[in-house]
Parts: structure tokens; C-alpha cells; sequence
């Protein structure tokens, strides 16, 4: 049941847990800019900083542990999952800061996708429940997937260091890397006692409702209702997964050429190889088969415009 009562920021100790290494932002502005806008309607304002991701959690739990009611992430979708992970089953209240390269999360919930509308999305709020996405135990946000674009995100690594970050560098990545794709998975997905099987190159599970709308593919009204879009790619060799990605590109995808459609809540995926590399929201981890995945219904309160209406503008 969604919570109406506006948010009391005066009675609020909020935590900024900040990713110093996320973006492009110029850190010193980012964070004077949040402290000059939230400090005057807060009890109290505390900033733990890292460049390191793997503490983002850590810092998350111990503000939980320290009584901060309010825990604002500042950074990417990495960011924002890897504290919500730490969030969730809590009492304490998520609010995103967005400061990466696509920032999902926050133009899904319409939150704002630049600082200034997360800022007044803040200090104008209701905290509301909202679903995760859970796999082994590791929470996401946005999507996790297997196959081509775990590797695509090592590709981006690389592309990132020699280019900066940057929008172009992040899908110019997806063409180098589909360029070595070799060979497909052959995978089973059980949903609901059935057994289906495929070989595909690269499966989507999609918690974005947003980001299934940017591409233009089904799923984004499942999303809504609670549950996954799990979109399993029918190419299975490099040249047609990257005819389909350059279709995504302009948004000339469809479901029943490029993909394999099935929502669900909850689902199974087993893969012959023992270990599989797993991207999620950005980021990726060596995980062991088979993989569970499952919507956590109102995970997590997080503050979202109060008057209803998203900040986030239309589709890029």
C-alpha cells in the first residue's frame, strides 16, 4: 500500500554514502550543491565517501547500524543497487542521488535523472515500497544477464580507460565485444514446475520497466505488475546478435524477431558450465549455477515525488 503522508525531512539523520569514483561529476561542486540543499531541512546531514565499490555496502549497513533514518546514494545504477542490496528488509528509507553514466534506477522510479530534480525530488517526498530483483542472494535493480553482455562490460572496462565514460564509448563497447563472441550457451529455464530449453547468446532479465522502454521492447507493462521480462536473444552467432543490437539502437527491435519472451516472478536458469560471469546493473560477478531469480515484492522504501508525477524526461 503506497504511504501518502509527505516525509518529514525536519525529524531525518540521513547518511550520503557516495561513490567518489562514479562518473564524471566534479566532486567537490557535487557535494557542496547536496549539502546547501538538503542540510537546511534535515536533523542532521552525514557524508562516508569511497573510491572503492565493494565498500558501497558496507558503508550502507553501518549507516543502518548507526540509526540514520534516511540513506541517500550518490552515484551510478552500481551505486544505487549495492546500497539498496544493503537496504532492503531494513527500516531505513533509500533516496537516490543520481551521479552515473545511464542511471536507470533513477529514471525508472522518476526521481530525476539530473541532480537538481533528485534534490527537489527530496525535499518534496513520499516513501514508498518498491520491488527488487534477487539472484543467489545478490540483489539488483535494473537487469542482470548471461552470456554476450557480461562480457561487454569487460570489454567496456578497457574501452573506458584508454576513452573516458562516456555514452558513445558504453555502446561502441557492445560492437567490440560481440565482434569475439564464439560460442552460445545452452541453457534451461524453468518457470513454474516447466522446463524450456534454448541456445542463445545472451539472456536479458529485465527489472526496468524504463529502460525495456528506451529500446522499445516488450515486457515494460510486466515490469509494472510485478514482475520480470526475461528476454532470451533467438541470434546465436556475433553477426545477428549485432544486427539485433544495432536494432535496439534505433528502436526497431521486436520481441518475436530479435527475442524470446517470458514474464514471470520467479524462475530458474541452469547453463552447463558449472560458473557463469553475471552482469548486473553494471557491474559483474563470477556466480554458481543453477541461478534463482525471484521479485522481492516492497523490498525497500525509497522517497519518490511526492505529487506522483516523474521528473525524468522522455526517452533518449
Amino acid at each position: 500500500m503506497q504511504q501518502d503522508k509527505p516525509f518529514d525531512l525536519s525529524r531525518t539523520r540521513a547518511c550520503v554514502i557516495f561513490n567518489h569514483s562514479s562518473g564524471s561529476k566534479d566532486d567537490a561542486v557535487f557535494r557542496q550543491t547536496v549539502t546547501d540543499a538538503l542540510s537546511p531541512h534535515l536533523a542532521g546531514l552525514e557524508w562516508r565517501v569511497t573510491e572503492n565499490g565493494g565498500d558501497l555496502a558496507g558503508l550502507a549497513r553501518s549507516a543502518v547500524s548507526d540509526g540514520f533514518d534516511l540513506v541517500i546514494a550518490a552515484g551510478g545504477d552500481g551505486t544505487q543497487s549495492a546500497v539498496a542490496g544493503a537496504l532492503a528488509g531494513t527500516d531505513a528509507v533509500m533516496a537516490v542521488l543520481p551521479g552515473g553514466t545511464f542511471n536507470y534506477f533513477a529514471r525508472d522510479l522518476g526521481v530525476g535523472e539530473t541532480l537538481e530534480d533528485a534534490l527537489d525530488t527530496i525535499r518534496d517526498s513520499v516513501a514508498r515500497p518498491v520491488d527488487l530483483g534477487w539472484i543467489n542472494d545478490l540483489i539488483f535493480l535494473n537487469n542482470v544477464s548471461f552470456g554476450a553482455y557480461p562480457h561487454i562490460l569487460k570489454t567496456r572496462e578497457g574501452i573506458y580507460r584508454r576513452w573516458g565514460r562516456s555514452r558513445i564509448a558504453a555502446y561502441w563497447s557492445v560492437l567490440v565485444a560481440l565482434r569475439r563472441l564464439r560460442r552460445p550457451m545452452q541453457i534451461t529455464a524453468r518457470v513454474d514446475g516447466e522446463e524450456q530449453h534454448f541456445s542463445t547468446a545472451l539472456i536479458f532479465v529485465a527489472k526496468s520497466a524504463y529502460q525495456l522502454d528506451v529500446f522499445g521492447l516488450d515486457g515494460a507493462d510486466a515490469i509494472r505488475g510485478g514482475r520480470f521480462a526475461v528476454l532470451i536473444a533467438k541470434a546465436k552467432r556475433p553477426m545477428p546478435l549485432m544486427r539485433s543490437a544495432l536494432r535496439l539502437a534505433v528502436g526497431r527491435s521486436a520481441k518475436d524477431s530479435d527475442f524470446d519472451l517470458i514474464v514471470t516472478d520467479e524462475l530458474t536458469i541452469d547453463t552447463r558450465k558449472r560458473t557463469q560471469l553475471v552482469a548486473h546493473d553494471g557491474e559483474k560477478t563470477r556466480m554458481q549455477a543453477p541461478f534463482r531469480l525471484k521479485v522481492l515484492h516492497d523490498a525497500l522504501r525509497v522517497l519518490l515525488p511526492a505529487d506522483g508525477q516523474s521528473k525524468t524526461e522522455g526517452a533518449e
